[in-house]
């Protein structure tokens, strides 16, 4: 996480609404706008006037989000790594979203500790700095040391920041029904009202930081990899607003990399990566779903450090069981179309109604790009992710075949697809070389 010079949230109800009706009313006009152009246009032109048409929807939705910050501001972040969810456009514009917001001043600061624990921060630390070190969409973290001597660092939410999830949500659905009106880009309206649902309560869970503060506990008990460190919170200065642990020293991602380390050493963290989402996924059956670079730290003699476990998902058996199939009929050369199809199946994503000839002819082939990248790493015992090509993006024609034959979004996908994708930038940007071959995938 890091700091940015960007305005804090509109709180106002009437401001927050204002903000929204104007996204409504310019969505309305560009959708009119949209269908006049198409009308005298050929078949490709219409299909790049569709592309410009959804980029400049998620302009419009970015907008408003950038605006209203805080919750919505998250919610964007999230939808932007939702694959497959929006069209490419859309998905493009809310990847803006991954910024932060200015941090609280030192009197707020004071405000939030007084109102949560009933002192000043000086009462209850050794030492306390008022200036934050990191900053983010929900909240920002303070350097501290305790009585003990112990260094700490201490997430403070920003305030009024909880309220506004329920009215957040509600606005970010009215959008989305204006955006999807009459498009046959996005999913249908129960697979959008699922996602958004799913997205709500995630928020809710990550602005509860003793929440956060089980799942710290939680995986420190039983994510047991050599080489991995999970700070400890302190549970008589946590609250639901204010969360204190162990502060881990070590470097971001960026800054090791500046310092220029060895193939060796990019392997090393690259396995370690890579056999922690296994291990998750697998084995625990629960992930730390936020995938980014900032929640990694790369510590001295080859130690990673693990952060921000507000966003964790437990993960049911028979989705692990049906995503090691997926997987497993993927790697195949040819792929194992029929296996394929239950996994599928098996995952809820679709219907048993569809036939096996429109399974091969027409839903495969609209994600053939998407499914030969998917598989890139583990067609080889040893994958050199330095090497591996962008994220495929569907086009137009092959993301709405897809949507008419995707039956539904199971609700563990979100957060497997999001962590994977996380995983491959990271492995990417170390240029690592890993280890691919497991007992699960294969």
């Amino acid at each position: 996480m890091k700091t940015s010079a960007e305005q804090p949230p509109r709180t106002g109800r009437l401001a927050r609404s204002a903000i929204a009706g104007v996204a409504v009313a310019r969505a309305g006009i560009a959708h009119l706008g949209h269908k006049a152009q198409t009308l005298t246009l050929s078949d490709e032109q219409a299909a790049q006037a569709r592309v410009e048409h959804e980029k400049a929807l998620g302009r419009i939705l970015f907008t408003a989000l950038n605006q209203l910050k805080g919750t919505a501001l998250k919610a964007s972040q999230l939808l932007s790594m939702e694959l497959g969810f929006l069209p490419e456009g859309m998905r493009t514009e809310l990847a803006r979203a991954h910024y932060q917001v200015t941090p609280l001043n030192r009197a707020l600061v004071i405000k939030v500790m007084r109102q949560e624990f009933g002192q000043d921060p000086h009462a209850l630390f050794q030492h306390f700095d008022a200036q934050a070190f990191a900053a983010a969409s929900l909240g920002q973290v303070h350097a501290a040391t305790l009585i003990s001597g112990e260094t700490v660092a201490v997430k403070l939410q920003y305030p009024g920041v909880a309220s506004s999830i329920g009215s957040d949500m509600r606005m970010l659905r009215s959008l989305l029904q204006t955006f999807g009106a009459g498009s046959d880009a996005l999913p249908r309206a129960d697979i959008i009202e699922r996602v958004l649902a799913d997205v709500e309560h995630k928020l809710s869970e990550e602005l509860d930081y003793l929440h956060e503060a089980d799942q710290l506990t939680w995986f420190a008990q039983r994510l047991l990899l050599p080489n991995l460190v999970i700070p400890q919170p302190v549970a008589h200065l946590s609250t639901r607003r204010v969360l204190t642990m162990q502060r881990l020293q070590g470097a971001h991602l960026n800054e090791w990399l500046r310092g220029q380390p060895s193939q060796a050493q990019r392997d090393h963290f690259g396995q370690l990566l890579f056999d922690t989402f296994l291990h998750c996924v697998f084995v625990l059956r629960r992930l730390q779903a936020d995938p980014h670079p900032g929640n990694f730290l790369f510590m001295p003699d080859g130690q990673l450090g693990l952060l921000d476990f507000g966003c964790t998902r437990a993960l049911g058996e028979e989705f692990c069981l049906a995503i090691g199939a997926v997987w497993s009929a993927m790697v195949r050369e040819p792929v194992n179309a029929d296996q394929l199809q239950q996994a599928y199946l098996s995952l809820g994503l679709v219907s048993h109604a569809l036939k096996p000839q429109d399974f091969q002819s027409q839903l495969l082939p609209a994600l053939a790009t998407l499914q030969a990248w998917q598989r890139l790493p583990f067609l080889l015992p040893v994958y050199d992710f330095g090497q591996l090509p962008p994220y495929p993006h569907l086009n137009s024609q092959h993301q709405r075949q897809a949507l008419q034959h995707l039956h539904g979004m199971p609700p563990d996908l979100p957060y497997f697809d999001r962590t994977y994708l996380g995983l491959t930038q990271l492995l990417k940007a170390l240029g690592a070389r890993v280890r691919t071959s497991n007992p699960w995938i294969h």
